[in-house]
């Protein structure tokens, strides 16, 4: 016997985003719409390069971090985070901008640093990669002199999704 056979409306259950490791999530599971979850737990809308960026960067032990096309600070990984003197979980998104004044960046002689002169701003607003030796000082007080490298996130279309910046610590014993 046939089992009795079932109308209306058939629904599905609510669709939910993947949880990849390190934090990342689809908030929806639909192409490009992405989130990241932040420390404090809000979902930001990301690029799906961007997350790759994430991804990559939390993957590596080079200090690094990734600033979205809006010029928010979107993650850094652990080596920065050394570097920086503060874990990612404890600062999470911010603006770039509040993120480069907390640095407070200087040239190596000690002149004070524009943001916009910055290697990841002129990624971001002049869209090319910047090279520059600069001075920091982290959020627990250290200043180091750094080597860093920002360029421009673009995705396949061409669109800008972001900028990712690389930084080491210079020697300070001027070896190479």
């Amino acid at each position: 016997m046939r089992a009795p056979r079932r109308t209306g409306a058939r629904t599905a259950p609510p669709r939910r985003g993947r949880v990849l490791r390190n934090g990342l999530a689809t908030a929806s599971g639909r192409g490009n719409d992405v989130g990241v979850s932040t420390p404090a737990g809000s979902t930001a809308p990301k690029s799906l390069p961007l997350i790759l960026a994430r991804e990559l960067a939390s993957n590596l032990a080079t200090p690094m971090f990734l600033i979205d096309a809006n010029g928010v600070l979107a993650y850094y990984n652990d080596a920065a985070a050394i570097l920086l003197g503060r874990s990612w979980g404890e600062l999470g998104e911010i603006p770039a901008e509040e993120f480069g004044a907390a640095l407070e960046l200087a040239t190596p002689d000690g002149a004070r640093m524009s943001r916009l002169d910055s290697p990841s701003a002129v990624a971001l607003l002049k869209r090319r990669p910047a090279h520059a030796s600069v001075l920091a000082t982290s959020y627990n007080g250290v200043r180091r002199g750094y080597e860093v490298t920002a360029y421009p996130l673009f995705g396949a279309t061409g669109d800008m999704h972001g900028v990712i910046t690389v930084f080491w610590e210079e020697d300070p014993k001027g070896h190479d």
